[in-house]
């Protein structure tokens, strides 16, 4: 770099004199100076007598404050002692200091943490100490997040004499690297005299944030621009990782429902309480190889998938682009041009028929019973319909799981036409999807399932089975909110001990104030069937009062029995509480629903 003199405000020799100086710079040094002069330009102070010019601007210069976090797993209080010894000669540094047990941390909370100290002992054969225990099983799971921005060191106390000598410290250095934080000072391993060693050890961490305190180069006047992140939405689904899928159903149930965590790190998305995820689901591979078998199609054949000419082999085209598990009057119409079948063009002439035959059939049925002739592969987009998205309830909170969203998710399976089926995006979800895999993904938005957030508004909740998947959202979402009031939830299915789904959630939340009041129907526990309707009208007077205070209702779950019983059993309620007709029952609920105090989400 050369300073001309042309256009310049520095004389000749002061231009001499930066040529000189500027190429021996090095990158911190320039961005240093170019701090320093910044700072003397702006700063307010004077310098006192005696005092130079360098030294009041640099004080003028503010000081970057690191918060420091220090967590401490302890068996017996020894690594409690030493985190808060820690603590206070950090503090009398003026470092903004947290200290807690790893047990009342947050583990979703790491992501936040700029410096992190652990100081922990390792209990028995290599376990971690009781208050370590869930950390340490968030932080080498599946759910630990990408620590990129985070600066650590490890104090890790144990005893020669076992096997596995400090190995809680050492599994928490080894996962914060493989996450992406970077190691400020080595860890060190104390054996049961751990005085000296541990001492040595803060007194590393200490000098190493005081040179990084040092080091702090002055902002930039210039901003760097942000890279340009990738937005994410219905047309480019986000490719969320499956951290967990388990089932939620007990041993006898006639259900199988699954509870599945996705990753959201990455993606950009938030969400609220009654919003859906929506899932790109893919074909059974087996369905795909018997479909591609029959029609003596090659499966690495390319074929276009769209009209602007992307092309996929045969293969991925009817695992991931097309749908070919359903039926419809319109794609028996399309397929009809193409397959020259007589048979098929006769079945069209009848509409009933026709409607009979595409209840639970699927392409394999189509081709097998009106078999194409020479059925060209490159014209199945001009037929064959694409997968659309499957929508389902997010049952977390965002605000608790920013980087998650959780769905609580019903297989669907049933025999039709001699074949064993099943829901093809919860088939994939109980059949073919493991941790680690991804799904693709994108939030639909729900604004006509909306829930209030103060302590003054009564809620009531009604949501048989899945149907309780976005109260398990709304309720966790009040309690990181630590909003509590009155709030009641409606909960009933087949039976207690196999189908009653987050169940220690919910007495969680009962205990602690969140839920104020639950009422369950287990419908085949009794001689007699009992239904969340029943529980209304067991209940008809309180709930009505809970509506004459300003209660906001919602309904979650099946639209075509369920829903339609609850409707009419709030009518009933209205009705006979307030002492007037249906009809004007009728006008009652309607102006809930004009208030957007009475909300449903059916299906």
């Amino acid at each position: 770099m050369t300073l001309q003199v042309v256009n310049s405000p520095f004389d000749e020799k002061q231009t001499e004199i930066l040529n000189q100086l500027l190429p021996t710079l090095t990158n911190a040094q320039k961005n240093w100076l170019a701090g320093y002069l910044a700072a003397s330009q702006t700063a307010e102070a004077q310098p006192a007598p005696g005092q130079p010019a360098a030294h009041a601007a640099a004080a003028a210069a503010p000081q970057p404050t690191r918060t420091i976090t220090i967590l401490y797993g302890s068996e017996t209080g020894n690594s409690q002692a030493l985190a808060e010894g820690l603590t206070e000669k950090l503090k009398a540094k003026d470092f903004n200091v947290t200290v807690s047990s790893m047990d009342e941390f947050k583990p979703k909370k790491i992501k936040e943490v700029e410096d992190l100290f652990i100081i922990t002992a390792t209990h028995g054969e290599g376990d971690p100490p009781d208050n370590a225990i869930q950390f340490h099983e968030f932080l080498l799971g599946r759910k630990a997040p990408k620590l990129d921005n985070v600066q650590f060191s490890v104090l890790s106390l144990g005893d020669e004499s076992y096997e596995h000598f400090c190995q809680t410290g050492k599994d928490f250095d080894n996962r914060l690297e493989e996450l992406g934080a970077t190691r400020i000072y080595p860890r060190v391993d104390c054996d049961v005299d751990y005085d000296e060693l541990a001492e040595e050890w803060i007194t590393g961490v200490l000098t190493k944030l005081d040179e990084k305190q040092e080091s702090q180069q002055p902002a930039d006047v210039t901003a760097p621009t942000p890279a340009e992140q990738p937005i994410y939405s219905k047309s480019n689904p986000f490719s969320a990782e499956v951290l967990d899928n388990i089932s939620l159903s007990g041993k006898g149930s006639n259900k199988e429902t699954r509870h599945i965590e996705l990753s959201l790190d990455g993606s950009n998305f938030s969400y609220e309480p009654g919003d859906c995820l929506a899932i790109y689901p893919k074909n059974d591979p087996g369905l795909v190889k018997q479909v591609i078998e029959k029609l003596d199609w090659s499966p690495e054949q390319t074929v276009p998938i769209n009209k602007q000419g992307e092309i996929r082999s045969i293969q991925e085209a009817l695992t991931s682009i097309f749908e070919i598990t359903r039926l419809t009057k319109g794609l028996l119409d399309k397929a009809a041009n193409f397959f020259n079948n007589d048979e098929l063009a006769k079945l069209l002439s009848d509409s009933d028929k026709v409607k009979q035959y595409i209840d639970g059939r699927d392409l394999l049925d189509l081709i097998s019973d009106y078999p194409p002739k020479d059925l060209d592969p490159t014209t199945m987009m001009q037929w064959l319909r694409k997968i659309p998205a499957r929508q389902y309830s997010i049952s977390s909170s965002y605000q608790a799981n920013p980087d998650e969203v959780h769905l609580t998710v019903a297989t669907v399976r049933y025999n039709s036409c001699g074949r064993d089926r099943a829901g093809v995006c919860s088939g994939e979800i109980a059949d073919r999807i493991n941790p680690g895999d991804v799904l693709d993904v994108y939030v639909h938005r729900n604004p006509n399932f909306k829930f209030p957030f103060d302590e003054s508004t009564p809620v009531i909740m009604i949501g048989p089975g899945t149907g309780v998947a976005p109260f398990r959202g709304y309720i966790e979402e009040r309690e990181e909110l630590d909003l509590k009031g009155d709030t009641w939830l409606f909960f009933g299915d087949q039976h207690f001990r196999s189908d009653f789904l987050y169940q220690v959630d919910w007495q969680n939340w009962l205990k602690k104030g969140y839920l104020s009041k639950m009422d369950v129907a287990f419908s085949r526990d009794t001689a007699e069937k009992i239904y969340v309707q029943n529980r209304l009208l067991e209940n008809a007077k309180e709930v009505f009062d809970w509506l004459e205070r300003g209660a906001h209702i919602f309904v979650c779950g099946d639209e075509k029995r369920m829903a339609k019983d609850v409707h009419q059993t709030l009518l009933q309620i209205v009705s006979e509480q307030k002492n007037v007709s249906l009809e004007d029952a009728e006008a009652y609920i309607n102006q809930l629903k004009s208030e957007k105090r009475y909300q449903r989400d059916v299906y």
